[in-house]
């Protein structure tokens, strides 16, 4: 149909069935029993969104989840048979059975995707909660469901989603309990037989994958619509774009802020807060500088303020305890020595101090959300007036005089037991269905602003979230003790939220509380300089997990690993934008990319990092050696240049400056000289490490690093190609409105034997233009062209 035609269709009057209309303007149809409407809308010929009312009314459209409501007209073919509707699109074919309303789906191919009616399943409601239940195929996994630290693959297994990271004492059968730490739940997955579902409620939700039942699975939610979309893949990656294109993609963050995250409490964390002070800040920032450790951002973490009249330790007041003598010359202290931004932490709740009655003010003007009878602390971050009350009056207050971003913590306290409080904040019948969207409107609020009054893109660090938090722009993983027994599972969270649509994830690399064994250290920061946000911080009075506390070994390792993050800018850089564009996560589950591998389906403590590297961090005191899985195809080992072939085990040897790192046949990882900040000097040569065996091209991604024109398509694109045995390489002039600076180029190929010669745009390239290390097996082209020309490289054998 094209859009704006209407097609009236009779769908047939039985005693359970009304004649119903549908329209290709809204793709939209509808299905009614006596008891029960359905609505069907298509987004794409692969995407639909499915709802259910049992009082013919259906809730408008929220804004903090999903993004995109309004879709192009899909065309759809209707037809009426014996018991059932059938829609059908160019990807997928729809049955809607009479008189149940089950709804069953097949890929064009004829394959059977989901099904309701073969399990007599479908859509029900009891009281208030509503439920859907689907068939559970044989062969079928799914994964996603949020940042989870206990299992990827979910199949079998029961799980309830609702902001929180656990309760109870003592901690470690409480608060540190993996089992229950829900920081950041997310009511979608993806199934290896090519789908994925979006439950769209804002509800506390249940999830049983088959653990009742071996060829059902259900999700329940608490209250609210039963509300869901359909996805169509089939690959995971076509799932994840279009459930991203729903709820928004990552933004990118300014370049710097791929560098390295430092967070401190100045001197002194809870119970030692009269040892902190601006002197700390700045001699912490200049040890950094003077011991060469790169580093682009720092954020003053709880104790920078005085704790208020009523909520403590777990409110926030806008007054600088009195230790820090000038906080403004601090910041002006910190950004001459190049620091890119300085940010602050804060709470949800607002707090009178010594001055400012900010709390009282906002109470009596009804800015605060409602607590019954009492009119309650927290900023209502649901309401632009308090939004804008709480930025001009209170976070402005610290923006005037050098702080460039926050810090949101404790969102789950809005209906929720607080960290440093007994207080749970409202309560109430709308309370649970807001408790999930809270974090959302935290963090959306400073990163807006903030973004707005800084001038170029935003930043927000945050630790909770639900579905969109992705677009606020990173969230961390929570506060894990330094412990080897939550090392692997908080890289499990960082694979399962990836999964989950958002990929700018942190957590704190060495661990946050308690001292750390100095080989987890090291261990934790070798895995904390290849996550997607590199962060440090720690509440380990005095040292605060700033490396040279913990040793010789930590902080040659530390400087190792940081050094090698900032020269792989380039490539992270380009593959962030990737993740904009296409909603792809920086650090991958395998199984994103080998759906079909069941090896893969419970493999936690190895990603792949961008496109081409896979890594493998060492999750076991003492290891020496390591088992890694290497999927199908061939890999190299990235320090080395061993090759491997695929699709088997290895053991590999890991001493203690080493992680494991593999580079997949076809690999193109564009780097650039050690930095310590971003932007220290110029970026005058791209090394291109080069690993053959496959055909392959990687798009290097520039653009100014920091502004918003992005979005409106202003940058450009270096495609660098390759053949699979590296005898032709191609690297085109950029491709786009943005007009980069000039550089040359080296690069390296692995593996190789030593050609007979090297022909650049067919001539041969002087002698001091290309070398080949016989130890490394690594041909090194100095290219005499840059990039304001097409190169074209051949090798002569």
């Amino acid at each position: 149909m094209n859009k704006g035609f209407l097609l009236l269709l009779f769908l047939g009057v039985t005693a359970s069935m009304h004649a119903q209309k549908f329209s290709s303007v809204d793709n939209e149809f509808r299905f009614a029993t006596a008891s029960k409407e359905l609505r069907l809308q298509f987004c794409t010929s692969s995407m639909f969104r499915v709802r259910s009312s049992w009082n013919k009314k259906f809730e408008g459209a929220e804004p903090w989840m999903v993004v995109k409501y309004n879709w192009p007209s899909v065309s759809v073919k209707a037809t009426e048979a014996t018991g059932f509707f059938q829609l059908q699109t160019a990807d997928l074919t729809i049955k809607i059975y009479k008189p149940s309303l089950a709804v069953d789906v097949w890929n064009k191919e004829g394959k059977l995707l989901s099904s309701e009616n073969s399990i007599k399943g479908g859509v029900t409601k009891s009281g208030d909660a509503v439920q859907c239940s689907k068939q559970l195929a044989a062969d079928e996994h799914f994964f996603g469901f949020g940042e989870r630290m206990d299992f990827l693959d979910r199949r079998g297994k029961k799980l309830r989603l609702n902001v929180g990271r656990g309760s109870g004492l003592p901690h470690i059968i409480g608060a540190y309990n993996i089992l229950e730490a829900n920081y950041c739940p997310v009511p979608f997955f993806m199934s290896t037989s090519g789908y994925g579902i979006f439950f769209h409620n804002a509800f506390p939700t249940q999830w049983d994958m088959g653990s009742k039942q071996k060829d059902a699975y259900s999700f329940s939610a608490a209250g609210g619509e039963m509300d869901y979309y359909f996805i169509y893949g089939p690959k995971f990656g076509n799932i994840l774009n279009q459930y991203t294109s729903l709820t928004g993609k990552a933004p990118l963050m300014p370049k710097f802020a791929y560098g390295l995250h430092m967070g401190t409490y100045a001197g002194g964390t809870w119970g030692y807060e009269q040892y902190t002070s601006d002197a700390y800040v700045i001699a912490l920032a200049r040890k950094l500088r003077d011991m060469g450790i790169p580093v682009d951002l720092l954020w003053l973490d709880s104790t920078w303020r005085i704790f208020g009249e009523v909520g403590g330790k777990g409110a926030t007041s806008f007054e600088w305890r009195e230790t820090f003598k000038n906080p403004k010359a601090m910041f002006d202290s910190l950004y001459a020595m190049n620091y890119k931004m300085v940010g602050l932490h804060l709470r949800p709740r607002f707090d009178n101090g010594k001055t400012i009655k900010l709390l009282d003010t906002a109470q009596g003007l009804k800015y605060t959300y409602p607590e019954g009878n009492y009119a309650g602390e927290f900023v209502n971050f649901f309401d632009s007036s308090s939004v804008d009350f709480w930025w001009k009056h209170g976070v402005q207050r610290v923006a005037n005089i050098g702080a460039k971003f926050l810090k949101t913590d404790e969102g789950s306290a809005f209906g929720g037991l607080a960290n440093e409080s007994d207080k749970t904040g409202p309560q109430g019948k709308d309370i649970p269905e807001l408790h999930n969207l809270f974090p959302i409107a935290y963090a959306k609020a400073p990163y807006e602003k903030f973004q707005q009054y800084n001038g170029i893109r935003g930043l927000n660090q945050t630790r909770e979230g639900y579905a969109g938090i992705q677009r606020y722009p990173y969230i961390f993983a929570g506060d894990w003790p330094s412990e080897w027994q939550y090392f692997a599972p908080v890289i499990k969270a960082g694979l399962n939220i990836g999964l989950s649509g958002v990929g700018n994830w942190a957590h704190c690399a060495g661990g946050f509380e308690h001292v750390a064994d100095p080989e987890l250290y090291i261990r934790w920061i070798q895995f904390g300089m290849f996550s997607p946000v590199a962060l440090v911080f720690g509440m380990d009075h005095p040292g605060y997990k700033e490396p040279w506390a913990y040793g010789e070994d930590a902080l040659r390792n530390f400087k190792k690993y940081d050094s090698l993050r900032y020269q792989s800018l380039p490539y992270i850089y380009s593959n962030a934008h990737k993740m904009y564009e296409t909603g792809e996560p920086l650090m991958k589950a395998l199984v994103f990319d080998y759906q079909d591998d069941e090896n893969v389906y419970e493999i936690g403590d190895q990603y792949l990092f961008g496109r081409d590297l896979m890594v493998c961090p060492v999750t076991t005191k003492g290891a020496q050696t390591r088992t890694v899985y290497l999927p199908e195809g061939d890999w190299f080992d990235y320090w080395t240049g061993k090759k491997y072939s695929g699709k088997r085990y290895v053991n590999v040897v890991t001493p203690l400056d080493t992680m494991p790192v593999f580079a997949k046949a076809g690999a193109i990882v564009p780097t650039q000289p050690a930095m310590k900040f971003v932007g220290e000097k110029p970026v005058d040569v791209i090394t291109v490490d080069v690993f053959p065996g496959k055909s392959s091209s990687f798009d290097l991604y520039e653009d100014d690093n920091k502004s918003l024109s992005y979005q409106q398509n202003d940058f450009c694109n270096t495609t660098i190609f390759i053949n699979a045995d590296a005898s032709q390489i191609r690297i085109s002039k950029p491709q786009g409105k943005f007009l980069p600076a000039k550089h040359s180029y080296l690069l390296k190929l692995h593996a190789l034997n030593k050609p007979k010669n090297v022909l650049e745009n067919g001539v041969a390239l002087s002698a001091n233009n290309w070398w080949f290390s016989q130890e490394e097996a690594v041909l090194y082209i100095k290219p005499a062209k840059d990039n304001t020309q097409n190169v074209a490289l051949t090798l002569v054998r």
